[in-house]
């Protein structure tokens, strides 16, 4: 399928929540169905927003401030807005993004206590108009997803210390949880929660059946813009 504008999903969810998983398995599964996938990262994506991201995950940041720091978020945000993810929406493209603007108002927001307003403000600057058309939020008990991530590293043999995010106390972890439910509670039509304590191809399946259905939807409306008469039977 070709669609003339394309179709933004990001994923959030805590440490562990299996997001990078979902993520390729969704987006094997939309090619398999002819559409044009692009998978991207946050903080990162494009070549300026890479190199912030070292610099946050490092910690190298954290002296600095929490404020600092969502500055740099907004920063690297901007730069793979305007460098990737605009220009793979204007080729119809499907963009699957790992953590995007909730991530922010979750991690620098709720738990970083910056105010609302100053949030908002970073968060228009940085993405320029262009939002999610769906949000994936997985959900999982801070226990279990840290235990995952404890896992994830043990089995690739790494050697390197949690990073920025990681390493924080479980409580603060079960509050960042807390605070993407709420978003999902306020904001219904655009994010769908996951039971992400399931097996993978379980919650895989789910995903795949909530993302056809609104690349459905899109398609209807695009035929019914194009179709005078149809959009007329669908009103």
């Amino acid at each position: 399928m070709t669609k003339t504008q394309g179709f933004f999903i990001s994923f959030e969810g805590g440490e562990g929540a299996g997001k990078s998983t979902q993520i390729r398995r969704l987006g094997e599964a939309l090619r398999a169905d002819g559409h044009e996938v692009l998978v991207t990262r946050e903080p990162g994506g494009s070549a300026g927003a890479e190199s912030i991201r070292h610099v946050i995950l490092s910690g190298a940041a954290e002296p600095f401030g929490v404020r600092m720091e969502a500055m740099l978020f907004a920063a690297a945000r901007n730069d793979h807005v305007t460098a990737l993810i605009r220009p793979a929406l204007a080729e119809g493209r499907v963009v699957l993004c790992d953590r995007f603007i909730d991530s922010s108002r979750v991690y620098q927001g709720i738990t970083g206590n910056l105010e609302q307003g100053f949030i908002d403000r970073l968060e228009r600057v940085a993405i320029d108009g262009v939002r999610p058309d769906l949000t994936v939020i997985l959900d999982l008990p801070a226990e279990q997803g840290l235990a995952r991530a404890r896992k994830r590293s043990a089995d690739i043999g790494s050697s390197e210390a949690p990073d920025r995010f990681e390493k924080e106390e479980i409580e603060v972890h079960e509050m960042r949880r807390r605070a993407f439910l709420d978003i999902a509670s306020r904001e219904p039509d655009r994010c769908h929660v996951v039971d992400a304590a399931r097996s993978e191809d379980d919650i895989a399946g789910d995903i795949l059946l909530i993302v056809q259905h609104r690349l459905d939807q899109e398609e209807d409306v695009d035929a019914a813009d194009s179709n005078p008469l149809r959009a007329e039977s669908l009103s």
